[in-house]
């Protein structure tokens, strides 16, 4: 007895003189990650602010004008109904556009806002779950800081930066999905980790709901959301052993079940038959997906920007290593090798049908050109980035765990550190020119328009029913006089019911 109690005590010793050895090396680790998460979060909260800031700076261009006159005119529910039997069946569209142009230009002038807060606490909120679920942790300014990078590389790093951060009917076409299905997705794991059955029950029921408006919101973020949480279903099969409950399985199913059947109640709508019968399908090969398909990639990969992402990964992956208590699991608790390395490599091929899908429902809708439709690739870049992020942290922690154990000098883990955040740094700066444009035509855009607008609104008292209006292009986007045609220039009869005429002409 006295024996073992002797060697506990000696274990015990060793171990606390391995921390106090430690203890220094973790102290100036810690240091290092925290002042590079304050850096970059800074760098990036201002991108950040100044893109959510010009939200008051948008005025009206494109589908803005019909969006506005009908929610004005029509309310909530009538443009919600006009869209199911008029115009493409996206009722949760309609639903959500009547709601934010309801009092004029207010809510999409908060609109940049509200998108940047809530994907960025949902980003850091689904990082702690994750991490949580591997039995580790990373400080919150880390979190954040990834977070805010990878909003920064969605929302500036694309060629559709104005499009898929201040034009509202992309935004909720393409933007809001992912955010809708993300904090969603963050209450089921909430209401399953109480182990409360009425919990679970009301999270599978909001899940079916916001399945179905997903659906009927969106119909290329639709296929890729089911895609992506379908593979996830079949990964959570219990008999698979990553997952130890039929919860996940069926929240997956629940999900995927609901979104088809709002998929189908849209694309069987007087609104969605009226269009396509508008657009006669084109005739299109495989060969002339596959090139949008490439044609889509090339532009992506040129972007050496996204690699901002596998930094910021990296660093978290850092951060995981040399600063989290390390929790070995069991033999009989952890997942089979054979799972984990499909897991780690399903991504790859997963991104890739996304993206063939995308450039296939692009090709069907827009034909030849619809590849250039760039604000639609939200749809998998948003999770083509998080999955650059995954594997960033997967090398970030491999290489944390070689520096750890093999007991490296003290300055390694900081000279990798301020490495790492000086490239994500750089991807950050370089989005710099990308903003300074954008606020640069947002803000000229505003002072123009409303010129054009107090003197149309003076015309209109005098009233005139045939105004002048001078086109303000912006972010590739249409404006009245696009076509020669009038009778089909949707954008200009859009414009005039906007006023309250019966025509508008050019200058």
């Amino acid at each position: 007895m006295n024996s073992s109690t002797t060697v506990a005590a000696d274990d015990s010793a060793a171990e606390a003189r391995s921390a106090a050895a430690d203890r220094p090396e973790r102290s100036g680790a810690r240091r290092a990650l925290l002042w590079t998460a304050g850096t970059i979060t800074a760098a990036t909260g201002i991108l950040l602010a100044v893109g959510s800031f010009l939200g008051l700076y948008v005025r009206p261009t494109s589908d803005d004008w019909c969006a506005a006159w009908k929610s004005r005119d029509m309310g909530v529910f009538g443009i919600t109904s006009d869209f199911y039997n008029t115009q493409n069946g996206r009722v949760t569209n309609a639903f959500l556009s009547g709601i934010i142009y309801s009092d004029g230009l207010a809510g999409v002038k908060i609109l940049p806002v509200i998108l940047v807060v809530t994907m960025g606490i949902g980003l850091v909120l689904i990082g702690r779950e994750i991490l949580r679920a591997f039995g580790t942790r990373a400080p919150l300014l880390l979190l954040v800081a990834v977070a805010m990078v990878l909003e920064t590389l969605l929302f500036f790093a694309g060629t559709r930066s104005y499009q898929v951060l201040l034009w509202t009917p992309a935004t909720i076409s393409h933007t809001m999905p992912f955010i809708i299905a993300l904090w969603a997705l963050l209450f089921g794991i909430w209401a399953f980790r109480t182990g409360r059955k009425a919990l679970r029950n009301s999270a599978l029921v909001l899940t079916a709901v916001v399945g179905f408006a997903i659906g009927t919101l969106s119909e290329p973020f639709t296929v890729v959301s089911c895609v992506l949480v379908g593979t996830a279903a079949l990964v959570c099969l219990p008999r698979l052993k990553v997952a130890r409950s039929w919860y996940p399985f069926t929240w997956s199913a629940v999900y995927c079940a609901a979104a088809v059947i709002g998929l189908t109640f849209l694309y069987t709508s007087p609104g969605a038959r009226w269009r396509r019968a508008q657009t006669p399908p084109t005739k299109m090969s495989v060969g002339d997906v596959f090139k949008d398909y490439f044609h889509i990639w090339d532009t992506i990969l040129h972007q050496w920007i996204y690699l901002g992402a596998i930094a910021a990964g990296l660093l978290l992956g850092l951060a995981v290593a040399l600063l989290a208590p390390r929790r070995e699991q069991s033999a009989a608790a952890r997942p089979p090798a054979a799972m984990l390395r499909v897991i780690f490599v399903l991504p790859v091929p997963l991104m890739a049908l996304c993206t063939l899908l995308v450039a296939y429902a692009l090709r069907s809708g827009y034909g030849p050109t619809g590849w250039t439709y760039a604000r639609t690739w939200m749809n998998f870049m948003i999770p083509l980035v998080i999955a650059l992020c995954g594997y960033g942290v997967l090398l970030g922690h491999w290489a944390g765990r070689r520096i750890a154990e093999r007991r490296s000098p003290r300055l390694v883990p900081i000279v990798a550190t301020v490495l790492v955040g000086a490239f994500a740094l750089s991807a950050t700066a370089a989005l710099v020119p990308s903003v300074q444009k954008l606020a640069v035509s947002t803000v000229y855009r505003s002072i123009a328009w409303d010129k054009q607008n107090a003197k149309i609104r003076s015309e209109i008292a005098k009233g005139e029913t045939d105004v002048a209006y001078k086109p303000m292009y912006i972010g590739s986007l249409a404006e009245p006089f696009f076509t020669k045609n009038y009778q089909r220039d949707w954008v200009a009869q859009c414009t005039s019911k906007f006023y309250g005429v019966d025509r508008i002409h050019k200058p």
